[in-house]
């Protein structure tokens, strides 16, 4: 890591001194997938490794968990055979998932979760040294496994552990804003513009970069993503990076204040679940038992919700997915607010009513008590404490919950290598990586990230080991990325529209119309408005009052650029008549209603299962028009097994070719 003579930029009429780090691989940010990258790297003899993040406390994996938060591997005991391929078969019958991404995550999975035992992870074995493993949604085996709600923090922990004991520097309180790209037919990543946290421009010159910014969670208003994390996959966009899927993601019931999944015993315990005005105070209303035929019916599917947190558009007529809906109802459409009471029953509250299912369960786990929060102590003590460390009491106050975006099944296109397909030595890793489908197994996102920090490694190791780039055509390229940036900069400055308001906008559109309820009328208007937004933003840019609001301001630049390519992408999906799956269901005049005491206005669009074998593909051009195109999944590859060639192609580096 050299520090090369600062870049000269014109600022307010004057010239601005912006300092220049030149470091072989730069990885972005901090999370469990980025932190393994770094070590690898290392490990793999790369010594110029820079680690650039917003602070080792701040990403998702290190911030957020669940009741139960598992991590998805290839089996590891008992007696029912597994393998590489039967594992890759998983990930490819969810659909829209390239076979060869599905066996490169199955066959690192082994590497990948022996590297955090071997860290220190206490995952669960038994005497015998088997590793025992549960099932997960979407998994045909035992495949997962857990250390308790906190498993990707203390993967973070272990990680960081590492990173500081191979010496491998942090630079911590950054904001990236910008990418730098040279070339047009071929292009490649050659530098990333910064702030600091006071608010001063900083410029990186590389040979690659790991992109590991984590999940779009600053997309949306109903959010589980912790509150420090936005993400910042619109800075690959806005270069032109492939997208692939984005359209996909995962939301579920989360508590809002202090942002979690309340899933697993929060619901089992059948928790009254009540509505509110806009004031949180007034008019409290049981506002689920007027759609059910029974009470018993209705806290059936609140207990379903425990085992079925994510929603899923099978569930949605006759399925605990229903819940989410109402959910949805009552606090987007209607602006009324929803908290879980777990202090008294739902009204008429008795076990004899309980569908068999639920009450053998709590009978079963000794969950007889009077209340909700009394089963709760009694099944799951620590998940009351969890809410007490974040000042909630879950003996004295309900919970306010919302349906809320979790987790990107789709984000930016990468190969086998995890490269980014249209942009060279950009290598995106962790959740803004779209490697996932429709669906995927709970957990498998914490797989792929740790798989990604051995492939990116070895291939740049192998491949990349050297210095490709023309640095006088980077360092120009960086000044004249550096100059666009102060000139919105200063526009920003004289803007009459802060930073916070535009932010607030296009997350509420987001919500409203990009999460798991859409329309062919509301995505047009809602891709419309996008447009209008970002080319706004770009025009007279955000007001900050504060130099530290500086990084805001770019961040809602990126932001509102990466909510338009997303909305748009949800509107060619709805045109091409993909119909409801996954984790959102598409509202559609004639179709099937979703509930008999909805309006026929709530029928939605039934799946054309054919989409299941594409993927679609997402990028915006240099004038910021986004294009899309349907591929057909790759399959899964049927590999050569012999050990004699297989061996040959290793030593020979043949498996680092790309077409």
């Amino acid at each position: 890591m050299n520090e090369m003579k600062p870049i000269s930029i014109i600022v307010g009429g004057g010239s601005k001194q912006i300092p220049l780090t030149k470091v072989h691989t730069l990885v972005l940010g901090s999370g469990a997938a980025g932190l393994n990258s770094a070590a690898q790297l290392k490990i793999n003899g790369l010594e110029d490794v820079l680690i650039l993040s917003e602070g080792l406390q701040m990403g998702t994996s290190i911030n957020t968990g669940s009741d139960k938060q598992t991590y998805y591997k290839l089996s590891m005991s008992g007696d029912e055979a597994d393998s590489p391929a039967d594992m890759a078969k998983t990930y490819f019958a969810n659909g829209a998932m390239h076979g060869d991404l599905a066996l490169v995550e199955s066959s690192l999975s082994p590497r990948g979760f022996l590297n955090l035992v071997n860290l220190g992870m206490p995952f669960p074995r038994d005497e015998y040294g088997q590793f025992i493993g549960y099932k997960t949604d979407h998994d045909p085996r035992q495949r997962a496994t857990s250390i308790g709600p906190y498993t990707s923090r203390e993967m973070c922990r272990v990680l960081i552990s590492q990173v500081q004991s191979l010496g491998i520097p942090i630079r911590e309180k950054r904001t990236a804003i910008q990418l730098v790209t040279l070339g047009d037919e071929s292009k490649r990543v050659c530098g990333l513009l910064a702030v600091n946290q006071q608010g001063e421009f900083e410029a990186y010159l590389f040979e690659n970069l790991v992109f590991a910014v984590g999940g779009p969670g600053g997309l949306y208003q109903s959010s589980v993503y912790p509150k420090v994390h936005n993400g910042a996959i619109g800075l690959a966009l806005m270069a032109g990076a492939e997208a692939v899927n984005l359209p996909e993601s995962q939301y579920g019931m989360a508590s809002t204040a202090f942002r979690w999944n309340v899933s697993g015993t929060y619901m089992q315990v059948i928790p009254r679940v009540i509505s509110r005005a806009a004031d949180g105070i007034s008019d409290e209303q049981e506002f689920l038992r007027s759609y059910f035929d029974s009470v018993g019916e209705m806290n059936g599917m609140v207990f379903l919700k425990g085992y079925q947190w994510p929603f899923d558009a099978r569930k949605v007529m006759g399925g605990s997915s229903i819940v989410d809906i109402l959910i949805y109802i009552e606090t987007v459409i209607n602006q009324r607010r929803v908290y879980l009471d777990f202090r008294s029953n739902p009204k008429d509250f008795s076990f004899d009513t309980l569908p068999e299912e639920a009450r053998v369960y709590l009978e079963k786990s000794g969950a007889d008590q009077d209340t909700p929060i009394d089963r709760l102590a009694k099944m799951n003590p620590a998940a009351i404490e969890l809410y007490k460390d974040h000042n909630i009491d879950l003996w004295t106050e309900a919970l306010e919950i919302g349906v809320c975006a979790q987790h990107n099944n789709g984000g930016l296109a990468g190969n086998i290598w995890y490269e980014s397909t249209n942009i060279h030595h950009l290598f995106p890793v962790g959740e803004v990586n779209g490697s996932h489908g429709v669906a995927r197994p709970g957990g498998s996102a914490l797989n792929a990230g740790q798989v990604a920090g051995f492939r990116v490694s070895e291939f740049i190791a192998n491949r990349y080991q050297g210095w490709s780039l023309a640095e006088a055509q980077g360092e120009a390229a960086i000044e004249q990325a550096l100059n666009v940036a102060a000139a919105w900069l200063s526009i920003s400055e004289e803007s009459s529209i802060d930073w916070k308001i535009d932010l607030n906008e296009f997350r509420n559109r987001m919500t409203k119309y990009g999460a798991i309820i859409r329309d062919k009328d509301g995505i047009e208007k809602a891709v419309a408005e996008a447009r209008q937004h970002v080319q706004s933003i770009m025009e007279r840019g955000c007001h900050f009052e504060r130099r530290q609001d500086i990084k805001h301001a770019f961040q809602v630049r990126q932001l509102s650029f990466a909510h338009l390519v997303y909305l748009d992408a949800i509107q060619h999906q709805i045109k091409a008549g993909v119909g409801s799956r996954g984790s959102s269901i598409v509202m559609e005049s004639g179709g099937k209603q979703v509930h008999p005491k909805l309006s026929d206005k709530w029928s939605i669009a039934a799946e054309d299962a054919t989409f299941r074998g594409k993927v679609l593909q997402t990028w915006a051009d240099l004038h910021g028009e986004n294009h899309h195109k349907w591929e057909d999944c790759r399959p899964i590859p049927s590999t050569d097994a012999w050990f004699e060639t297989s061996w040959a192609r290793y030593r020979d580096g043949a498996i680092y070719d790309q077409e």
